[in-house]
């Protein structure tokens, strides 16, 4: 092996011994600088305070009492919260032979699987092996964290003629950059060009994500069923053609293919969790309580527990009329989970729904109320459950509750319940007088905000003026003079900042709705030519 006496590695391993065995090998491999945790919770907070070149991690974390994550859970943690990097090499160990775990396992994409047991020699060589990888694609990784795509789509070429053996590695590297800056077309053609090649599953799941990304659901739904017919354990195609059945209107099927991808791999969290949440819109809820059971039970010892997981359990079990079940939920809610403003809120709306169940209005009521104020302490609830805690606040007359709660959603640091989705909520329940109250007041927030942005960019912070207009377009997003404001800004941005792919899709979008909306604006011919020469600027094609 190459000199490794600066690499860090974390082992996750409940066994002492084993941990001393794997530190000894180690050692003899040339590697010292060396950390363990016992258990999925102390790697995640080991890892949030530092990073490892390399984390070997036993797949059966929890011993006999099932007292933690297993090694699948906690790398579906650490990819989804952005705890571990690209360049990081992550390797299962396990003696484990149950299918499903491995293909769990499997689906997360670490870096290499290795059975026990095994030998120093071999666990050098699988490391030797993953380190070879990492050097070859490391100057690409980094200049894609350093916010410099095009830069990284460039070094694509010339790093794969320096490694031919990564050449596939390279433009599957490169067609992702593609998409990172909005060229799904770019993208698509290299994803052709291997599938030209050897029909690789991940290149036809990346065609059908470019395909997606372009409107082009229906192509992408047919593509997807061949793949997950001649891939049957390409779990991301499942996820993948579930979305295109939702977005072509095909609820059911949806559900029936996270159903079909659940039997194959039993074990992914947030797969489940989508499959409990479109079974419950489905109005399918014993499927929904199968589903979220499974949710609260592996997500236990997580260290990123969702309270809204016991909520959407309860919902099912008063939906089939468990109230004893939905009662029970509850009462380990309170138990187990760590007190919290989104714990609160979560209590109160099960027990409101609990209360409403058993014919309790007035007692639902005060729940309600309680959960709403709750919601508005700065509680990190997700869109979907703000929108239901608002429409049973309709329900009940709470008027006042429910326009707090969606005044409150729509201003969220995350942003991701939008002003159409707000007035929806109002006039599915009857109520356009609410709708067009709250439009009033966004319309004036907004047009405060304009001011702040004017602020900030006089005083020389162009990302604070950006800032302020998206939170601008955020309450009125139909409003010309916002969009207007939110394209110039954001070019001003790019132009002094350099290209920023996320905003520039802002920028676009905004463009083209303002095109849609008023063909003739007097600003509209400058901001086409604004995006042009900044996309010539910084080199970005199309």
């Amino acid at each position: 092996m190459q000199d490794n006496a600066n690499l860090t590695v974390l082992i996750v391993d409940p066994n002492g011994g084993m941990r001393a065995s794997l530190q000894n090998m180690l050692n003899q491999a040339g590697i010292t600088r060396v950390e363990s945790a016992i258990n999925a919770g102390m790697a995640v907070r080991q890892l949030a305070r530092r990073s490892y070149d390399i984390i070997l991690c036993e797949y059966d974390l929890g011993g006999p009492q099932g007292d933690s994550q297993d090694g699948q859970q906690l790398l579906e943690d650490l990819r989804h919260h952005r705890l571990i990097t690209a360049s990081t090499i992550f390797i299962m160990l396990t003696s484990e032979g149950v299918y499903d775990k491995v293909v769990s396992a499997a689906e997360l994409t670490p870096t290499d699987y290795v059975l026990k047991p095994f030998t120093v020699d071999m666990l050098g060589s699988r490391i030797g092996r993953a380190l070879e990888r990492r050097a070859a694609l490391l100057p690409v990784w980094q200049l894609a964290a350093q916010g410099k795509p095009v830069e990284a789509i460039r070094a694509c070429a010339t790093a794969a003629m320096a490694s031919p053996r990564y050449a596939l590695d390279f433009l599957r590297l490169k067609a992702e950059l593609h998409v990172s800056v909005g060229e799904h077309v770019q993208a698509g053609a290299i994803y052709r060009e291997v599938l030209a090649e050897r029909p690789l599953g991940w290149a036809g799941l990346g065609l059908a994500r470019t395909m997606v990304a372009q409107g082009q659901c229906e192509a992408a739904r047919e593509l997807l069923l061949e793949l997950v017919q001649s891939n049957p354990r390409l779990m991301a195609a499942y996820d993948l053609l579930a979305r295109c059945h939702e977005k072509l209107g095909a609820p059911d099927a949806a559900q029936a293919t996270l159903e079909e991808a659940v039997s194959i791999s039993p074990h992914m969290v947030r797969r489940l969790r989508k499959l409990g949440e479109l079974a419950l819109e489905n109005g399918d809820a014993p499927a929904a309580e199968r589903s979220f059971k499974q949710v609260v039970s592996k997500a236990r010892h997580s260290e990123f527990r969702d309270p809204e997981d016991h909520v959407n359990l309860v919902k099912a079990m008063v939906t089939r009329g468990d109230v004893p079940g939905a009662a029970g939920v509850l009462r380990d809610m309170e138990r187990s989970l760590r007190s919290s403003p989104e714990l609160d809120a979560c209590k109160a709306y099960s027990n409101a729904l609990l209360q409403e169940k058993m014919g309790n209005a007035r007692a639902a009521a005060s729940e309600l109320e309680a959960a709403a104020g709750a919601a508005r302490t700065g509680a990190a609830l997700s869109p979907r459950l703000r929108i239901g805690l608002a429409q049973a606040c309709l329900a009940h007359r709470l008027d006042e509750a429910a326009s707090g709660v969606m005044l409150d959603a729509m201003q969220d640091a995350a942003g991701a319940v939008t002003a159409d989705q707000a007035m929806d909520v109002f006039v599915r329940a009857g109520r356009p007088d609410l709708a067009d109250g709250m439009g009033h007041q966004l319309r004036a927030q907004a047009q405060i905000l304009l001011g702040v942005a004017d602020e900030k960019r006089n005083m020389g912070d162009v990302r604070g003026a950006v800032q302020s207009l998206l939170e601008a377009l955020h309450l009125a997003p139909g409003n010309l003079q916002v969009m207007v404001a939110v394209a110039g800004g954001i070019l001003r941005q790019v132009h002094e900042l350099g290209w920023d792919n996320a905003l520039a899709d802002v920028a676009a979008g905004q463009i083209d709705r303002l095109r849609a909306a008023d063909p003739g604006h007097p600003r509209l011919a400058a901001l086409l030519e604004e995006f042009q020469q900044a996309k010539r600027k910084y080199g970005i094609a199309g």
